[in-house]
């Protein structure tokens, strides 16, 4: 089997680095390593321009060289970078030498995206210059310690905020956050987080949550009405259906959906008057449903669902999973098996038909593309094209880089002084 070193990616990568002049995109999925600061070098040096889009995968004893690299690409309009730890307590005291406190432009900057031990970046980007940035996000994954001051990060940077999505365990004052972002259209936080009710924040007489206090039980995420969210997206809800998580910690599940009901129904047309869209966006908790069939009746799961369903439903708003469609609406699975059948028919045909059949079928896809006037704007050349892409992608072979990348995946990586740029 084709095994790569990390001497081999990194003289790959910068090869291919130096052979695209006019690079804008840069993707690396995978652990980078040792090799992190010469790409990082080499993409300062040939795409100093052209560089729009960066995707890092590197530990956080590396935060100095990315803080620089970053320092390096003033042109960068998107930046993703992912802090690979083994532990929380992994990047306390990295020592970041002259990129400590460094004051960095990033004029172009428009979408941040954060994932891992992120604690220590965060804190040093509240001092950049951001102008530009609209889109952010936070996901800490299972980090229960990391609590960045993403406060203090909004507090210089979320004016001109449009998105923001925070994916992290401990809780966030969520009123003050919203506070501190008057521009947001996308929001997304943890519905499992306990949030204080009117009640216990101990609001001033005639405020908002006042008022609502007396409707319904509900948590406070808002100090007055936010007037342009619209969509509002939902981590967690693992233990909200009575399925998966749920049935195997019933009384877990029961604290954890107490919050969940609370936070569902501060989620009205009085604290956001334009809200449009609610996204359950775990993939998990979607996949816990199929296996299921569903909510569980038992477990009062079906009750909660039908309980916020009408809840939004009666307020206009649409109530949704993480793939668009209405939640509830479970994949059919006996569909998906006909169009595998289908399709294997499909192929075992057109291998009988030989190279004439073949050519046939070169001939038809060819005279399909071309524009016909009996469809008028071309709607049907369009959506033949769209249906041979999907045969395509179905019936595709796997990409030879695969078996490579799942090998860098497991290389432990030395994290080791490499090129400086201080």
């Amino acid at each position: 089997m084709f095994r790569i070193t990390m001497q081999g990616l990194d003289e790959a990568l910068n090869s291919i680095i130096k052979h695209c002049p006019n690079l804008e995109i840069f993707i690396v999925d995978v652990p980078m390593g040792e090799t992190f600061g010469p790409v990082a070098d080499t993409l300062a040096t040939y795409a100093l321009k052209s560089l729009r889009t960066v995707h890092w995968h590197v530990s956080c004893d590396l935060l100095p060289k990315v803080i620089w690299a970053l320092d390096s690409l003033p042109s960068v309009i998107c930046a993703h970078i992912d802090f690979e730890s083994k532990s929380d307590d992994d990047q306390d005291g990295v020592p970041l030498g002259s990129a400590a406190d460094l004051q960095i432009s990033l004029p172009h900057l428009q979408q941040l995206s954060l994932r891992g031990l992120f604690g220590q970046f965060v804190e040093e980007a509240t001092g950049w210059a951001l102008p530009s940035l609209q889109c952010a996000s936070f996901d800490s994954i299972n980090h229960r310690h990391d609590q960045p001051d993403i406060d203090s990060f909004l507090a210089a940077h979320g004016k001109g905020l449009t998105f923001l999505d925070l994916n992290c365990i401990p809780t966030l004052d969520v009123p003050a956050i919203l506070d501190l972002c008057p521009k947001l259209i996308s929001f997304s936080f943890n519905a499992d987080w306990r949030l204080q009710t009117p009640e216990e924040a101990a609001p001033a007489s005639g405020s908002l949550t006042t008022a609502m206090a007396t409707i319904e039980a509900m948590s406070t995420l808002v100090h007055t009405a936010h007037p342009n969210i619209k969509i509002i997206g939902l981590h967690g809800l693992m233990y909200a259906f009575g399925v998966g998580y749920a049935a195997e910690d019933p009384l877990r599940g029961h604290v954890i959906g107490r919050s969940n009901d609370l936070n569902i129904a501060a989620l009205n047309k009085l604290n956001f008057p334009k809200l449009q869209t609610v996204r359950a966006l775990s993939r998990a908790m979607l996949s816990d449903l199929n296996d299921a069939d569903g909510p569980s009746e038992e477990g009062g799961g079906m009750a909660r669902y039908d309980k916020w369903w009408d809840m939004l439903t009666a307020q206009g708003v649409r109530l949704e999973d993480c793939t668009g469609a209405l939640l509830g609406t479970l994949p059919n699975n006996e569909g998906e098996e006909d169009e595998e059948e289908e399709g294997e028919e499909e192929e075992e045909e057109e291998e009988e038909e030989g190279s004439e059949g073949d050519w046939e079928e070169e001939e038809e896809v060819e005279s399909e593309l071309i524009p016909s006037h009996e469809h008028g704007h071309g709607v049907e050349e369009l959506r033949n094209l769209l249906d041979q892409c999907r045969w395509m992608e179905r019936t595709r072979e796997p990409s030879i880089f695969a078996s490579m990348f799942k090998e860098v995946e497991g290389i432990p990586l030395p994290i080791k002084s490499v090129s400086s740029y201080s």
